[in-house]
This record gives structure tokens, sequence and C-alpha cells, in this order.
């Protein structure tokens, strides 16, 4: 089978354009992808959550109020559980599946909601935050794989990022519910406790979904693979899709073995693959998102907004403002392309981030309700306008679908993981930091990480837009062994579809 006539290539796809799917063109793929991405949802919210949160259990718990490592800690608690999740997810997605995985997440995401509401001192509030952590974790590797392995090449990156999609509608409606109940008794409880409804959803709505197609083929399950690529593809590409799987299926029969965490390290493709993967979610985190994110209320009250509620309002107009711009880089990341939408985006971001140092700069204390309390909060609008649509879908859709099957699972929770404890290292010294050498100093400082960003793009990015999953890994191939590796350069390949 040549590259030009593998299903869902370009090459494929400009023989039989009759073949090609859009975005919308399959109700069942969709349906597919909004339910698994509702994971993304949980992710989102519990990111966004719990920054209104804070501002209220400071209010019950004197001794939150009066250390900056304990509001620190609740937050980034979370986040340990999540490095861990994802760390085991990986394996757990290999061995049981997708849709295990994700039922998994949803029990433990459910029970660490509860444990939140119930706390009776920051303590246990901090166990309950692990426990949403470890089901969060292991969603934000499923979720992404799960949709890619169901979805078809030309509008993969399109379906994966409607779980980015999520996460930030997640973070969106977050701010909704904190604003909901600012007025209620025992505020934080029910911001916190709420969380568990979309959980227990996703949990009822998943047993009705099928597994991967592809990892039911790679176990050997073909009956029950075909059945659900049957209700994704028409009876004409269906065949090819089957029979591209079949062949797939005896090549890795013949080099079949147990793939560890070292074995991404000894073979060189995969090894650039995964510094790929790896740093583009590192990235995404050091410039700065989830300190947005986290931390907007509380930097819009550093801007010289002290209430909370006020707070909570200008916060919320910055979460929706990172749904719009996901929702845009949807339809830019199949037609734009990743690589491109990645430097578009941190070349915005880097702007942004020098506005709200400037802001910050310019600030004097008694300058309250000022016009740099509103430049900064303009800065922060202007951030999430340049990174939703880029850096925030890019790591995941680029995750979900450059690593060969047999390591997709392990790489991508080795991946999600370096997310996660980027997204820690932030968390816990973004506070710490802005305190010691002021917040303006603290944004330069995330500027020159997204300086590094964009040389990081240009040098170990690959464009990735309409490929397949094998001639992606034979792109790695091509960076591993030279272009003497195979006749046609993909490389090239991959540009020329910008």
């Amino acid at each position: 089978m040549t590259l030009e006539s593998l299903p869902g290539s370009s090459g494929y796809l400009d023989l039989f354009p009759e073949r090609r799917m859009s975005y919308f063109s399959n109700p069942y793929v969709l349906g597919l992808t909004v339910i698994a991405g509702i994971g993304g949802l949980l992710f989102g919210y519990d990111t966004g959550v719990i920054s209104g949160a804070l501002l209220y259990i400071k209010d019950d718990f004197e001794i939150v109020r009066q250390s900056s490592f304990l509001q620190e800690t609740i937050v980034s608690m979370a986040l340990v559980g999540a490095m861990i999740g994802a760390a085991s997810g990986g394996w757990i997605n290999d061995a049981y599946g997708r849709k295990k995985a994700t039922l998994l997440a949803d029990v433990v995401f459910t029970a660490g909601a509860i444990v939140m509401a119930a706390a009776p001192d920051p303590y246990v509030l901090i166990l309950g935050r692990l426990l949403v952590g470890l089901g969060v974790g292991t969603a934000s590797v499923t979720a992404p794989v799960y949709i890619a392995e169901a979805s078809p090449s030309e509008v993969r990156g399109g379906l994966v990022s409607t779980n980015v999609l999520m996460i930030t509608g997640g973070q969106f409606l977050s701010y909704l519910v904190n604003l909901a109940f600012t007025q209620v008794q025992g505020t934080w409880r029910w911001m916190l406790g709420v969380s568990a409804v979309p959980a227990v959803i996703q949990f009822f709505l998943m047993l009705c979904l099928p597994e991967s197609p592809r990892w039911l083929f790679m176990k050997n399950e073909k009956d029950k693979a075909i059945a659900v690529l049957s209700k994704i593809y028409d009876i004409a590409r269906l065949e090819d899709e089957v029979d591209h799987l079949s062949a797939a299926l005896e090549e890795e029969q013949q080099r079949k073995h147990t793939v560890r965490y070292l074995d991404v390290f000894r073979t060189k493709e995969i090894r650039l693959a995964f510094l790929a993967g790896a740093g583009l979610q590192a990235f995404q985190q050091f410039t700065g998102i989830n300190t947005v994110m986290y931390y907007s209320p509380t930097i819009v009250q550093m801007a010289g907004f002290n209430s909370n509620q006020l707070a909570l309002l200008l916060s919320l107009i910055v979460a929706a403002m990172n749904a719009g711009g996901t929702v845009v880089g949807i339809y830019l990341i199949d037609h734009f392309g990743r690589k491109k939408l990645a430097l578009s985006s941190l070349s915005g971001v880097i702007v942004s981030l020098v506005i709200l140092a400037g802001a910050f700069f310019a600030e004097t204390p008694g300058s309250s309700n000022g016009i740099y309390g509103w430049l900064a909060v303009i800065g922060l609008a202007l951030y999430i306008a340049f990174f939703a649509p880029g850096m925030g879908p890019v790591p995941w859709t680029v995750n979900s679908e450059i690593y060969p099957e047999q390591y997709r699972g392990i790489c991508g929770g080795m991946s999600a993981t370096v997310n996660w404890i980027s997204n820690l290292i932030v968390a816990q010294t973004f506070l710490t930091i802005a305190e010691a050498l002021g917040t303006g100093v603290t944004f330069l400082i995330l500027a020159g990480i997204a300086l590094l960003a964009v040389v990081f793009v240009i040098v170990y990015v690959p464009e990735t837009k309409g490929l397949t999953f094998v001639e992606v890994e034979r792109i790695w191939k091509e960076r591993a062994w030279g272009s003497s590796y195979n006749t046609e350069s993909l490389l090239e390949h991959g540009n020329e579809s910008n």
C-alpha cells in the first residue's frame, strides 16, 4: 500500500474526494467526541473553579488567608494528583482501553468532589483536591487519544480540539458557577461540590459508547472494531480503513514487545517525537496559561479591583474569550496547520505578556481602579485571545497523533505528566515570585519563555495537518535516520499541505 493510497491521506482524498468528511458530516463521531470531551470539561472546571473558590476559602479559614504557601498548595495539590493520574493513565489506556480509563477517572473525580464539599478543614480539602487531580490527570490522557483514534484524519485536529473547547468551556462554566454561589451559604463548598455532576453524567453516557476502534483492532477484537468503524465511514472507505488497520496490525505483531518507559528514550524516532510532544506541553504551561486561569481573580485584584464579585465578573469575561478563541482554533487547526498556528499564537502571547508587565510596572500603590488596572485586564484578555486558538489546542492535538500505536498511550501519559508537572511548578511559584520580584517582572519572565517556545516549535515540531498516523510515524523515521529512509519526503509533503 503506497503512501498516496493510505485511507485518509491527502493523496487518497484527492483520488476519492467524495470520501472526504467534514467536522459536522457524521453526528455519531461528533457525539462521541462531545461525550469523551466531558473529561476536558472536568479538567477545565477544576482549573477555573478553584480561582474563585480560593477567595472564599480564605474568608472561612484564617490559616489559609495568612499563608500564600497554603493557598498555593490547595491549588496545586490537584496538579500533584493529575501528575500521578496522567503517568498511570497512559498504562491504564494501553492495558484496559480508553473506555475503562474514562470510567475510572469519573469515579475518582466524583469521590474527590464529595470530599472537597464536605471538608471540615483545609487539610481534608487538600485530600479532596488530590483525588480530583487523579481523575483529571487520567482523563487528560484518555480523551484526546480516544477522540483521535475514532476521527477521520482530515478532521482529526478539529475534533481533538473540541476536547480543548470543553476544557475552556469548563473554565467558563466554573466562573458562572462561582458568580452564582457568591451569595449562598457555604459558597466555596457548592462551587467545588457541583463538579461531581458532569463526572456522573459522563460515566453513564460512556457506558453507551464503544471502545476505541484502533485499540480493539490492536487487541485482535476485529469484529467489534469493524462494527465501530462502520458507524464512522461509508462502505467504500470502510473497506480501505479495515485493510489499512489489518496491515498495521500485522506490522505491529511482527515487532510486538512490551513497551516500557525507558523504551521511549532508547528508540531515536520515538525519542524525537516525545521531545516535540513533551516540549509543547511544557511550553503551554510555562508561557503562563494556567497562571492566568488559576489566579485571574487575584491578578485582577492586584490590578486594583478589590471586590471579590467584580474580580470574578472580569475573570468571567476572560474565560468567555478563552472558550471563544478555542472555537476559532477548531477551524484553523485543520486549515492553517498546527505549526503555523502555534507560532502565530506565541507571537501574540509575547506581546500580551509585555503589555501585562508594563501595566504592573506603571501601577502605583494608590492607583486603584485607574487606567493601569484596566490595562492589566486588557492585557489578560489579549493574552487569552492569542493563546486560546493556538497554544491551547495544538499541544494536545499534536500529542494525540505523533506516536505509533504501541507507544501512544504511554507517550501520551508521559507527555501529559510533563504538562501537569509544569503546571504544578507555575502554580506553586507564581504568587511567591510575584511577591518577591514583582508582578511585572514575573510576566516579563513568562514572555521570555514564550520567545524560547517560538524557537522550539520552529526547530523541533513538524507539521502534521492532514497526515495519517502512518505518515506521521514515517516523518520521525526520516528525522531520525535521514531522508534516505524514504524516497518521498514526508516533511515536504506536510509543509506543502499548508
